[in-house]
């Protein structure tokens, strides 16, 4: 290197004393001259690796059937490459321009120095954060990781790398070792810990959740303490993009999962039906027992007739019919042959216990649709069913009295 250092620097000094300049502004201009010769001959080799081998990596990928390729040698990858090649060439040719006679570096070399190194950490940087994205979308692209948690993961590793890389260009900067630096961030490990307190406990929180596979995007979740309720939108390292049913927005701390409990429906959605749980309340005083004479009174509803036929009202050995009981009966065969209705999953009609409100009659059951509007319009048909029924059998469904009821 120092031999062809000094061949370079004696062939640009007759040049420049040939054009008739005197030997100590050839000495001065010598280095400069040699330096953008340098500069010239790395953005030469930037601009063959940019326009030949870029041409040549997209014409090898466009032949290949895999797909991770496209991401790996994109546009912008290679961009940030070629950004971390041009300091490098440099970085290596420098001593070329600032050689001294007896080995030492000048003030000016050390500066140039300095600040190439600086680029390359700069540039380098830049090239392992656009990977992580570059590996990110990828993952995304995977059905294993679809909808996971992993931005977070990414956001981690760029802060890692971006960490690194403050420390190398300080170090370079103050001409310092980087373990005098990590010993100084030692010993300030607990301010550090508190100024980066979310930025940690969000790291944490997303690597819970996407371990134990307790949420991703596109999940209902619902944060009653909290007024969350929503689907989500984007998993970060610091926030949790809610979605809410009336469009807006709501903002969480990932760590918020974690420490509190929160509902995620996503299994409900996948369960094939969704859960209606309602109950109306009967006036005792309106049940009584069922004869034949009353069966037969039922049956001349041209409306209840259609299911009334279907029914066994005989009773068991021993037991005692009453309205009430027939009218459960009725709903439950109502529910076991509605359409809309998942008749695999659990149904049923039961009383519960008696208040001063009257007896409790609770429709369990799970709607085969679990998107929101049909499973309300299924609710608001069956209850409204239900209560036009119980006329039919004589009972009343009970009510808080009204004003217009005490005005009577």
């Amino acid at each position: 290197m120092e031999a062809i250092s000094q061949l370079f620097r004696n062939w640009v000094e007759k040049i420049l004393l040939h054009i008739g300049l005197s030997s100590d502004t050839t000495d001065a201009l010598n280095r400069w001259v040699i330096l953008l010769i340098i500069i010239l001959f790395a953005l030469f080799i930037d601009a063959i690796i940019r326009v030949g081998v870029f041409r040549l990596l997209q014409q090898i990928v466009r032949r290949t059937k895999a797909t991770w390729d496209d991401y790996v040698f994109d546009k912008r990858v290679v961009k940030n490459l070629c950004n971390f090649v041009t300091p490098t060439i440099i970085y290596i040719l420098l001593p070329i321009a600032f050689s001294t006679t007896d080995g030492s570096n000048d003030d000016m070399h050390i500066l140039l120095n300095r600040g190439v190194e600086v680029y390359m950490v700069i540039s380098f940087v830049r090239f392992v954060n656009i990977l992580l994205r570059v590996l990110f979308d990828i993952a995304e692209q995977q059905p294993a990781w679809q909808g996971k948690p992993i931005k977070g993961l990414m956001q981690t590793g760029q802060g890692i790398i971006i960490g690194i890389g403050t420390i190398l260009i300080i170090s370079i900067l103050i001409d310092k070792s980087p373990t005098l630096l990590l010993t100084g961030l030692g010993a300030s490990a607990a301010v550090l810990m508190l100024i980066f307190k979310d930025s940690i406990l969000g790291l944490v929180a997303g690597v819970q959740l996407s371990a134990n596979n307790m949420l991703k995007v596109g999940d209902w979740i619902s944060i009653p303490q909290r007024g969350v309720d929503g689907e989500v939108e984007e998993v970060t390292l610091t926030t949790i993009k809610v979605r809410g049913w009336d469009k807006t927005l709501q903002m969480l701390p990932p760590y918020i999962l974690i420490s509190e409990s929160f509902s995620n429906w996503q299994a409900m959605r996948s369960s094939g039906g969704r859960r209606i749980k309602r109950s109306l309340n009967i006036d005792m005083t309106s049940i009584q027992f069922a004869d034949q004479i009353f069966i037969d009174k039922i049956c001349e509803n041209s409306v209840a007739r259609a299911f009334i036929q279907q029914i066994s009202f005989k009773s068991a050995e021993g037991e005692v019919l009453t309205n009430l009981d027939l009218f459960m009966r009725s709903i439950n065969h109502y529910l076991t042959h509605h359409p809309r209705v998942n008749s695999n999953m659990t149904l049923m009609v039961r009383q519960l216990q008696p208040s001063e409100w009257g007896l409790p009659i609770e429709i369990y059951c799970f709607s085969a649709n679990v998107n929101w509007i049909p499973y309300e319009n299924l609710q608001t048909e069956i209850i409204s069913y239900v209560v036009a029924l119980a006329p039919l059998f004589n009972l009343k469904i009970y009510q808080a009295p009204s004003s217009l009821d005490l005005k009577r």
